[in-house]
């Protein structure tokens, strides 16, 4: 959770895609649930977008400026993976 503090400037947008009951998405789910609140707290202007659809793997998008668009798989990972992942992402 300590990424959540310490976001980029050129961080724009963070979008988060899932399957709502899938288990590749359990540490996913878990992950929003427990970094949300913190990372809303720390950067309330950032736009953080989660998406959820039956059968999506589970991904993570960041835009940052001038468009740049980077991305990660999360499919199968626990929450802790999730959040390392996105962390690597953004940084």
């Amino acid at each position: 959770m300590s990424f959540a503090r310490a976001l980029p400037p050129a961080l724009r947008e963070l979008r988060i895609l899932l399957s709502q009951t899938g288990p590749a998405s359990d540490g996913t789910r878990q992950f929003i649930k427990t970094t949300y609140p913190v990372l809303k707290q720390h950067n309330p202007d950032l736009p953080v977008l989660i998406r959820e659809a039956r059968g999506t793997p589970a991904r993570a998008f960041a835009r940052f400026e001038r468009g740049v668009e980077k991305h990660v798989e999360l499919e199968g990972l626990s929450s802790k993976d999730v959040e390392a992942r996105i962390a690597q992402m953004i940084s």
